[in-house]
């Protein structure tokens, strides 16, 4: 690849900017986490559990793009934490569901209220208008089809 061609500068910029934009969100959201006493992988499995109940461990895994390994880790971590509880499956014994005990619904609906990322969006968006962040979202779907279609 020639980096002196204008067309990968271009690319380069931009993937740069995509890259500086997720760490600056996922800082945000490591915080919020870490003022939870969680780590950004428990945060986002308590989430996944809060939205959808009765989820299983592979089902999180999917969600989430994580191995099933760093879940399993995270969920035994809840489960001693009493924010999660494990629920045998009654049609099949090695299936297992989650589910949020009280104080991990309390503690996932605290993460939402609390969370930075989602502040500092809104505060940046309010900086654009409406029709200009209705095209970044058309830009960015439209950006994001054409990545997940591309084979190399």
């Amino acid at each position: 690849m020639d980096y002196n061609d204008n067309k990968v500068k271009r690319a380069a910029e931009v993937v740069q900017s995509f890259v500086s934009i997720c760490k600056t969100l996922t800082k945000f959201t490591k915080q919020n986490a870490a003022s939870l006493g969680l780590t950004l992988q428990q945060m986002g499995i308590l989430n996944t559990i809060y939205s959808s109940p009765d989820i299983t461990l592979t089902e999180i895994t999917e969600k989430l793009e994580l191995s099933k390994s760093t879940v399993s880790i995270n969920v035994e971590d809840l489960v001693n934490l009493g924010f999660v509880e494990r629920k045998p499956s009654a049609e099949d014994r090695r299936e297992i569901y989650l589910k949020l005990t009280t104080a991990g619904q309390e503690l996932s609906k605290k993460s939402c209220q609390n969370a930075p990322s989602y502040r500092a969006m809104m505060f940046a968006l309010e900086k654009l208008s409406e029709e200009n962040t209705q095209f970044l979202l058309q830009i960015h779907n439209e950006l994001l089809n054409d990545l997940q279609n591309w084979k190399f």
